[in-house]
């Protein structure tokens, strides 16, 4: 099945493709990319009649690109990648997996009598040599030792399983005269035992109508961690009215575990249709050699797997916290209790001015895709000045500065943070322009003060917030802030006197509070060159420094 691996960031996605896909922004395409220069209606991929699928660029505002060259109608390869804004697509277009996995069953064992021979895996220690008075031992040790080291090589830096297990029944098929393969494996990430057929190979090439497995050599492998040789299935009497086994004529076969410090991962199944005692013990002995080899491989890959997801899962929890807060709750520095405590921090509130009037008429899903890439740049820069997303409210974005985890200075890195959040805004809303859109405005209100932070809810739903007289004032603050201006509180001035450059407003009366506030307006950052941009976006800038 062909798909999209699309990589935003640490962000990775996959896809399916379907006969005709588009690419876009807007949250009707078959692949939405929230990539604020990738255009609403971006490209198109279309598969044609012979197969293959083309990529159309739909004539968007920054193109695609394929190796540096922009284009505009491409038959996509497997492996190829193109770009779009700042995202990678790769495009596979893997065959439709083996019907054969589908195919292969477990059924009632083989009589103990057809059982010829086991090998117990942990027997597999090589003697040292003076120790070896036998030329059959040593020609033995020798022949593992070639395989292990042949294996190795074949298989030994190959961490995706989907082109591992087919290495290995190659090099199985190579060994011994095997005409049909199977690997079954325990699903590590279901956290279950029961195996299920992974790959499937034939020599011939062909699928098989069936492969049939003795659930009594299955038992031996998986509770004794014995690899097993037996033959004749045909001839057990059990067998003597199941037709498929019959037809087959399954004549030897070979069954081996695949163990890691003695943990099954799956089972290695190798047999031969039409050779009667086709494998040897000296067979069973290399071939047992090889799966232990071959299972410190499928441990690896898992591994290198389980770290990809968890990747993906920092990636996710990143989008609400600050990378250092994900890394200190990876690791197990940082625990958010329910209740809370009480601690000084620095809130900023930012809301969009006219946000009501900009979406009378406007379809939902339209108002959603906006506030989505308004929000994509907002959180961005929270984060880069060490902010944490507390939530947001529809239109309006709430900050903390100094939780979960204390930060110097927090004070100052929210006001930073505001100057960069106009700054970024300027960009946004360039980007705005040229596809006729309207400009977003936005006021931000900051104050710092005491609040009680932690996790508040039910033992099913836990938010973490701040709450608190401090937090009211910061919300009322951003009300009375205009499009364009950052007003900050006389506790937060204090923290940042000096360093900033702001100009003393009137006292102003808010909701809940009996006396009215001094409140301050910013306009820039002292001795950095780095003005708050004009109310209508007139201002220049050379950029915030993180303080």
């Amino acid at each position: 099945m062909a798909k999209l691996i699309v990589i935003s960031g640490e962000e990775r996605q996959e896809f399916e493709l379907a006969a005709f896909n588009t690419i876009g922004r807007h949250p009707d395409n078959t692949i939405q990319i929230l990539d604020r220069i990738i255009s609403k209606e971006h490209a198109q991929i279309q598969r044609s009649a012979d197969g293959r699928f083309l990529l159309r660029d739909l004539r968007s505002l920054n193109g695609t690109f394929m190796r540096g060259e922009r284009v505009s109608d491409h038959y996509l390869s497997d492996g190829d990648e193109f770009t779009m804004g700042s995202t990678r697509i790769v495009f596979v277009d893997k065959p439709k997996a083996d019907d054969a996995l589908q195919r292969v069953t477990i059924a009632p064992g083989l009589t103990e009598s057809h059982i010829r021979g086991r090998i117990q895996a942990n027997t597999g220690d090589f003697m040292p040599e003076r120790q070896i008075a036998d030329d059959k031992i040593l020609r033995r040790d020798y022949e593992r030792l070639r395989i292990g080291h042949e294996l190795a090589r074949a298989v030994g830096s190959e961490l995706d399983l989907d082109k591992l297990l087919p290495k290995i029944l190659d090099k199985a098929f190579e060994l011994v005269g095997a005409d049909r393969g199977v690997i079954l494996l325990t699903d590590d990430r279901a956290g279950n035992n029961e195996l299920q057929p992974r790959f499937v190979k034939t020599r011939s090439g062909k699928s098989d109508p069936n492969i049939v497995l003795s659930k009594t050599v299955m038992a031996e492998v998986t509770n004794n961690k014995a690899a097993v040789l037996s033959s004749d299935a045909t001839m057990d009497a059990r067998f003597s009215g199941a037709h498929s086994i019959i037809m087959q004529g399954i004549r030897s076969t070979m069954t081996l575990p695949l163990l890691y410090a003695n943990e099954l991962l799956g089972i290695m199944h190798l047999d031969s249709l039409f050779t009667s005692n086709a494998f040897t013990e000296k067979d069973l002995q290399i071939c047992t050699g090889m799966a232990q080899q071959a299972a410190i491989s499928i441990q690896n890959a898992r591994l290198a797997s389980r770290i990809e997801r968890e990747a993906q899962t920092r990636a996710q929890i990143s989008r609400l916290i600050p990378p250092s807060v994900v890394e200190q709750v990876v690791k197990g520095e940082l625990t958010i209790e329910k209740g809370g405590r009480l601690t000084e921090v620095t809130m900023l509130f930012s809301d969009i001015r006219g946000f009501t009037t900009m979406s009378d008429g406007r379809p939902a899903q339209e108002i959603v895709n906006t506030l989505n890439e308004y929000f994509e740049v907002m959180v961005d820069i929270l984060f880069k000045y060490s902010g944490t997303l507390d939530k947001f409210v529809g239109d309006e974005i709430i900050g903390l500065f100094g939780a979960p985890i204390a930060i110097d200075d927090a004070p100052f890195k929210a006001v930073a943070s505001a100057i960069a959040m106009l700054q970024g805004l300027e960009e946004f809303n360039r980007t705005r322009a040229a596809e006729n859109q309207a400009p977003i405005r936005i006021g931000i209100g900051i104050n710092t003060g005491n609040v009680i932070t932690g996790s508040i809810g039910s033992t099913r739903a836990l938010q973490y917030t701040a709450i608190g007289d401090a937090m009211n004032v910061a919300s009322r603050l951003v009300n009375v802030a205009g499009s364009g201006e950052i007003i900050i509180s006389e506790h937060t001035y204090k923290h940042v006197a000096g360093r900033v450059e702001a100009t003393q407003l009137p006292p102003v009366k808010v909701k809940g509070k009996a006396e009215e506030l001094k409140v301050y307006r910013v306009t820039g950052l002292r001795n950095l060159a780095t003005p708050v941009p004009g109310q209508f976006g007139h201002g220049e800038w050379s950029g915030p420094t993180n303080g």
